[in-house]
């Protein structure tokens, strides 16, 4: 990677976008890469839409503004597909992450993508209703976006989700969070 990557969450209060972006930018610096992660909302309440961004590069990372051309666009709450314009500023090879029961083929033809985009997804909704009851839909995006970087395994997302929120969550809730992550890498559909 000899680029800075750019990536921006679209979410909705209370989803996790902003924890997800943190997480994400945890493991890759632990993993020697220079890392950004940080939210855009305003005096929105839980459920507003909202955006977190991050910037991943080999290099120190002197930028300190929003997102305008991500490389990488990741929507957890599908209701903002078409309500939040997740594909301005993208590129023609923008990787897009949605959470959405639909294939990558619809999505693409939904959102008017070309052909040289990237869609990958995931129904992370159904994921977080399984496996510990609520609609926490950040976990298994985690696993998806953990599929964008080949030099760390889903396991090194796993191990950090463990450490950092280990003392925070009950056993069984960290757990159920584990397997999502792993679920969320697993059952990726991409197109």
């Amino acid at each position: 990677m000899s680029k800075v990557i750019e990536i921006r969450w679209h979410g909705r209060g209370g989803q996790g976008a902003k924890t997800g972006s943190s997480i994400l930018s945890e493991v890759l610096f632990e993993s020697g890469k220079f890392a950004q992660a940080f939210p855009e909302y305003g005096a929105e309440r839980q459920g507003a839409p909202m955006k977190a961004y991050n910037r991943i590069s080999e290099t120190p990372i002197r930028v300190r503004s929003g997102v305008l051309n991500p490389d990488v666009v990741i929507v957890i709450d599908p209701t903002l597909l078409d309500a939040a314009n997740p594909t301005e500023g993208g590129k023609d090879d923008t990787v897009y992450i949605i959470n959405t029961t639909k294939k990558p083929e619809a999505i693409k033809k939904q959102l008017g993508l070309p052909d040289s985009a990237r869609v990958m997804t995931v129904d992370a909704t159904s994921i977080t209703l399984e496996e510990f009851g609520q609609n926490r839909p950040n976990t298994p995006m985690l696993g998806v976006v953990a599929r964008l970087f080949e030099d760390v395994s889903v396991d090194a997302f796993i191990e950090h989700f463990r450490n950092k929120m280990g003392p925070k969550l009950p056993e069984k809730v960290l757990e159920a969070n584990l397997n999502a992550i792993r679920r969320g890498y697993e059952e990726v559909q991409e197109g």
